[in-house]
């Protein structure tokens, strides 16, 4: 039987984790999993793996890396207990030469021994912070996915990975603003302080009412447009490689790990076992 969202929104993250296994949540993952660290998924053949790092190195905003299996291990043991990244996202993304071929729910019979899984920060961490602070954030109160926009704001390139940043939005009271930048700066790991405020135009954005990810948002005066570097940047970089096989989540639907948002080194070790 399929879970509510807001159910869920209590739950911990053995149950969550349970319920996203077996397919009984296949939905977004924004303010699920409290206090702890939400990731992007990227999956490549091992021979592009080392330039994708290289990338990831070259552009932490967009990709600030915290996990990456060992080639042919579908468990990420150092982000999560008995973490399985063919099983515990909610909704995968799959690509052949950039394209994409569909969206699926357990990517089990697609892993092979040659995949190497990449697990970047995720905004819906700080999002945690800045609700407790008392920022209200419309995508989550209405139960939808945050909106994204390609912009013209240019990576560093690594290999055969080269293109412009992709960023999510929040409508941030005017007189927050502030407080948000310095709150979502304390998360490096999730992409921390915004790269732009203000102008949508400045950045290449024409319409915020059509996003290119996710549903769009009120845009209201006493509001003020504020974009952060989004994980679904590797994804669209990798799509522009036109890779033989990409594997990513399903924008929205983040990968859940058991390591504390405010970690400062994203690492399950034998001790904390």
């Amino acid at each position: 039987m399929l879970q509510s969202y807001e159910t869920l929104r209590q739950e911990n993250i053995e149950t969550l984790r349970a319920q996203i296994r077996s397919g009984s949540y296949r939905s977004h993952t924004a303010g699920l999993g409290k206090n702890l660290l939400q990731a992007n998924l990227a999956i490549i053949p091992e021979a592009f793996a080392l330039d994708f790092m290289r990338f990831c190195q070259r552009n932490p905003k967009p990709c600030p890396l915290i996990g990456a299996s060992d080639t042919g291990n579908p468990l990420l043991f150092t982000l999560g207990h008995c973490l399985d990244i063919r099983t515990d996202v909610p909704a995968y993304n799959i690509y052949r030469d950039g394209r994409l071929e569909g969206s699926v729910t357990d990517i089990s019979a697609l892993w092979s021994d040659d995949l190497v899984a990449f697990a970047l920060g995720c905004s819906f961490t700080f999002e945690h912070a800045l609700i407790e602070a008392g920022i209200d954030l419309w995508h989550i109160s209405n139960n939808v996915t945050v909106p994204m926009y390609h912009s013209n704001m240019e990576t560093t390139p690594a290999g055969p990975f080269r293109g412009a940043m992709v960023v999510s939005m929040r409508m941030i009271p005017d007189e927050r603003v502030r407080d948000a930048v310095a709150i979502s700066a304390r998360f490096p790991l999730a992409h921390g302080s915004p790269v732009h405020i203000g102008d949508p135009a400045a950045i290449g954005i024409s319409d915020l009412g059509n996003p290119d990810w996710g549903d769009a948002v009120p845009v209201e005066a006493g509001f003020t447009p504020v974009f952060w570097a989004c994980g679904v940047t590797p994804q669209a970089i990798i799509q522009n490689a036109a890779l033989p096989l990409l594997i990513t989540h399903k924008p929205g639907h983040m990968l859940i790990t058991d390591i504390p948002d405010d970690a400062e080194i994203p690492i399950i070790t034998k001790k904390t076992l």
